[in-house]
């Protein structure tokens, strides 16, 4: 019995690892990878193509969140939104998450075996992104932008993987994603921003300052719902921001709530 329980709390500790209750990262991945897909396709993506992209993007983003808690597992400790994880917490050994980021690589790499060779060759960027996000935090103040191109690859591999080439389009669905990503991610870094201060770790959070509510609102999406048209923008220049105190305060509960509860990486 006593056996039972403890495989039990072991599978339990890898579901924490690797987020398999919350799926929104792997949502925020997916999107804009299908977005090219269909767009590739004419509307019309193959089946197989479609199931390679899921099951890539899900076994993709659980390495990306493997190995940036095993880059951060000492940061972790630090921060209260993170100090319970596997890692940061001392449940599971450092070892144990380097075993399963290779697996998920592997299983990653069996789905190549049937894409095009182009699309086979941008793979290991794909990995070297997952890898440098968390780098990223230590030595730039634009970690969101990594996250952005990382997120954003998957375009890029799902329009190869239809035309077996690249043109403007799928750059344009890049960017945007990249664009979108910085939004979404510097609303989320915000609740960290004072444990990101004390511990020294760098984001777009803390590089907007107080001009944070100009720069996001470089990144709504306005809808013009007169008649049947619809209007999206993203921008990533700054709009004016409302002069605030010169001292670096805590997110304004608008952006706070804003935030979503559960991490997209």
């Amino acid at each position: 019995m006593h056996a039972s329980r403890s495989h039990g709390h072991h599978w339990l500790l890898l579901t924490d690892l690797l987020r398999l209750r919350n799926q929104t990262g792997s949502l925020l991945l997916l999107f804009p990878t299908l977005w090219a897909l269909v767009i590739a396709s004419n509307g019309r993506p193959p089946m197989s193509l479609v199931v390679v992209f899921v099951a890539g993007v899900f076994l993709m983003r659980s390495a990306g969140v493997v190995i940036n808690d095993w880059w951060d597992r000492d940061l972790d400790r630090n921060v209260t939104r993170t100090r319970s994880r596997p890692l940061a917490s001392g449940a599971l050994p450092p070892h144990v998450a380097i075993i399963v980021f290779v697996v998920l690589l592997i299983l990653a790499a069996g789905l190549l075996t049937s894409l095009n060779f182009l699309t086979v060759m941008l793979a290991p960027i794909a990995v070297l992104l997952a890898i440098a996000y968390p780098l990223a935090k230590r030595v730039t103040a634009l970690p969101q932008v990594v996250l952005g191109i990382a997120f954003g690859w998957g375009v890029i591999m799902a329009w190869t993987a239809v035309r077996n080439d690249l043109c403007w389009i799928p750059i344009g669905i890049f960017l945007a994603t990249v664009c979108w990503a910085v939004g979404y991610d510097t609303i989320y870094a915000l609740q960290d921003i004072g444990d990101d201060m004390r511990i020294g770790i760098r984001s777009t959070a803390l590089l907007f300052g107080r001009h944070e509510r100009g720069w996001l609102s470089g990144h709504v999406f306005p809808a013009d719902t007169s008649g049947s048209s619809w209007r999206a923008y993203s921008f990533a220049v700054p709009a004016p921001a409302a002069p605030r105190e010169p001292s670096t305060p805590p997110p304004p509960d608008s952006i706070r709530a804003a935030a979503h509860p559960h991490s997209p990486r």
